[in-house]
């Protein structure tokens, strides 16, 4: 089954085919069931994770904790692999998707982009879990994307009101994900390392699936199972940097001391990410005769100014064959950022799209996603248009300017829709460049 509602009426030609079959491709290889069946693996009694091996008979108790946009998949995907090994646990995600059957695990649902009343209560579900461990028991902390969110213990007298409303104020400025989790580290009793550290003397095994350019656990979520020193001064210094107020966490910061939390026992492994996705894309267009070139798995900023980035090394592409000979598949990921200024609604994988349209080729296909299936706050994905798609692009450029993708896509027939998809691993773009004489392009 296509990825995407409505996908015949989508597939107008065959590189618009081709698009969306790279684009439905990644996300399925970056899915946590995948991911599991990839990088773990169960032989008697010894568990192994990617290179590392655990001996389960050496514990009374295996639970599994976490949260995340794919926390709910990842633990349906180790209660198949462990079966009654798994003595039990308790994962916060923000939509259970369908295929998450879990029997052993508790799956409980929080707020995201910001957290709320949910997310407050599964992270302290997390917790009082986790401090129930002793030295014979292993932690699997299912930890994915959107975490910082759906894992929320506000430090001190902070409120979760305190938290969403800098979050939304960072979002909204277009604060990267690395200085948006330095300010919600310092904010938080299960970042940097605290679900880790209340979890001690147990054994934890962070199995994560990673949302953040470049993988580092100790961003992914915030890091809740990764011992990480909070800065107090360099999340003031974000805020500073950002314009946002935030009184209340201002005066936290101010008054709280740094934190280097000491802990041991613990490994984290990376079992899915955005290189899953675009390999994933990459072999799709090879099979169908397409020379494939990445651009790069760690592409950030402004997502209109990338989209027209785009766009010139699909015109160069078309016109030159550089960096790539037509047909060709030009792909890239990373996380993309808008600054929100306009009161439209949109995504950035949205932005991106309609940005790149503008300026690319008539027969040049751009489709981007976000591949948890929701970009920015709307019901949509990401879009899907060609260069000929675009016939005002005086209204395009207002658009955007209004930061109203959605509205302009959904009008022009354009955006990709799939619902929760039970993976996060941020973006994907691909650009599909005909060859010159392809018919239909």
């Amino acid at each position: 089954m296509s990825a995407f509602a409505d996908r015949d009426r989508l597939a107008a030609t065959p590189a618009h085919d081709l698009a969306l079959s790279c684009l439905a491709a990644g996300i399925e290889a970056a899915n946590p069931a995948r991911a599991v069946e990839r990088h773990c693996a169960l032989d008697g009694e010894t568990l192994s994770v990617r290179d590392a091996e655990y001996d389960l008979s050496a514990y009374d108790s295996v639970r599994v904790l976490g949260g995340g946009k794919a926390a709910d998949e990842l633990a349906a995907a180790l209660e198949t692999l462990l079966g009654d090994r798994i003595t039990g646990g308790v994962v916060v995600t923000n939509e259970r998707t369908a295929s998450a059957d879990t029997d052993r695990v508790t799956v409980r649902e929080g707020e995201h982009p910001t957290p709320g009343a949910g997310s407050v209560a599964g992270a302290r579900a997390v917790l009082e879990a986790a401090a129930a461990a002793d030295e014979r028991t292993l932690v699997l902390a299912t930890v994915a994307g959107g975490g910082s969110a759906l894992l929320c213990a506000p430090a001190g007298d902070l409120s979760a009101g305190d938290v969403r409303a800098v979050t939304d104020g960072l979002l909204s400025a277009g604060a990267p994900i690395d200085e948006t989790n330095t300010v919600r580290r310092a904010c938080s009793e299960i970042k940097g390392g605290g679900l880790a550290a209340t979890a001690a003397p147990g054994t934890v095994v962070g199995v994560l699936v990673s949302d953040v350019v470049g993988d580092a656990p100790a961003v992914i979520a915030s890091g809740p199972t990764v011992p990480t020193a909070t800065d107090p001064a360099a999340a003031l210094g974000v805020l500073d940097r950002y314009g946002v107020e935030a009184a209340p966490v201002r005066a936290h910061l101010r008054r709280v001391d740094p934190r280097d939390p000491a802990v041991s026992g613990v490994d984290n492994h990376v079992v899915a990410s955005g290189r899953d996705a675009i390999d994933a894309a990459r072999r799709t267009a090879t099979e169908r005769g397409y020379g494939a070139c990445v651009l790069s798995a760690r592409i950030e900023g402004d997502a209109a100014e990338s989209g027209r980035f785009h766009a010139a090394i699909a015109a160069e592409s078309a016109d030159r064959g550089d960096p790539i000979e037509p047909p060709a598949v030009v792909l890239s990921g990373g996380e993309t950022t808008v600054r929100v200024s306009g009161s439209g609604d949109g995504g950035p994988n949205q932005e991106f799209v309609l940005a790149a349209a503008a300026a690319a080729p008539d027969r040049v296909v751009l489709g981007a996603v976000d591949t948890d299936g929701h970009d920015g706050s709307t019901d949509a994905a990401g879009a899907l248009l060609d260069g000929a798609a675009i016939d005002d692009a005086a209204a395009a450029r207002a658009a955007l300017e209004d930061n109203d993708s959605h509205g302009f896509l959904n009008r022009a027939g354009g955006l990709l829709r799939t619902g929760a998809t039970g993976t996060n691993v941020n973006d994907l773009r691909v650009l599909v460049v005909p060859a010159p004489d392809a018919d239909g392009a």
